[in-house]
């Protein structure tokens, strides 16, 4: 009886070490969202659809875990046509997370191309944006934890710089709420330097941190367009530039003592 007892209670530890630290050998999770340049314009190659990203996954449309190809944004839920999805900044900014932490990494990539911020906040169920990105995270951090949202929106808004800041605010507490994530970080990426508004817009974002607890931003300057002045979008070495400073800031973000 004795041996039965001590093997049971070994067992009931084991359960209890277990379910505290599975997520050890979890996921880190990555919420990407907003607009066209984070749903992918930058040109994609061949063998970017055929390897996938070394120690990356994506959410699949079956709330699962699959390699990670381009295009990322390939199972957004609110996503335009198949064809118009291309290399984002997730690419390397995934690749780069990976190589610095050795985790696997999960990402949910559900990016709208031309979307607003008004079509974004939590009450526009016209649009269900905010409802599909909370969805598909929760079935996402049954994997592992969230450990950052990344956002590249802002070509719709760039000529309300002075009230964007306060009307994101309220997104993002929103989505923190609904996720029960706490202050998880937020980083913000600013919209091309060629761009209309450019220079109010993305002064106004490089202030992020005083509208919103645990956020920061990313700069484009030096990230090459895709096709002219005309066109909002980065060239694939512009959005995979981007990626990697997204990775430098989410990882100066999360590194112990910070």
């Amino acid at each position: 009886m004795k041996y039965f007892v001590f093997f049971l209670k070994m067992a009931v530890f084991a359960a209890l070490f277990y379910g505290c630290t599975g997520n050890k050998e979890g996921y880190d999770v990555y919420l990407l969202i907003g607009q066209s340049n984070m749903a992918g314009r930058g040109i994609m190659e061949a063998e970017d659809t055929l390897n996938a990203i070394d120690g990356v996954w994506l959410l699949g449309s079956e709330g699962t875990p699959v390699p990670a190809t381009a295009p990322l944004n390939r199972y957004s839920t609110i996503r335009k046509e198949i064809g118009m999805q291309q290399i984002g900044p997730g690419n390397s900014f995934s690749a780069e997370m990976h190589k610095a932490t050795g985790r696997k990494i999960l990402l949910v990539v559900n990016a709208r191309g031309g979307s607003s911020l008004d079509e974004w906040m939590p009450w526009n169920s016209e649009t269900g944006y905010f409802d599909a990105a909370v969805e598909r995270t929760r079935q996402a951090m049954r994997y592992g934890e969230l450990k950052a949202v990344l956002w590249h929106q802002g070509e719709s808004d760039s000529g309300r710089p002075d009230t964007y800041l306060d009307s994101l605010s309220v997104f993002v507490r929103g989505l923190r709420d609904s996720l029960d994530v706490g202050n998880v970080p937020f980083v913000a990426g600013e919209v091309g330097h060629w761009t209309a508004n450019a220079d109010a817009f993305n002064g106004k974002l490089s202030h992020i941190s005083e509208y919103i607890q645990s956020s920061d931003y990313v700069s484009s300057e030096g990230c090459p367009m895709l096709k002219d002045v005309s066109d909002p979008h980065f060239s694939r070495d512009g959005q995979l530039l981007l990626g990697r400073r997204y990775a430098s800031k989410v990882l100066e973000m999360t590194r112990p003592g910070q």
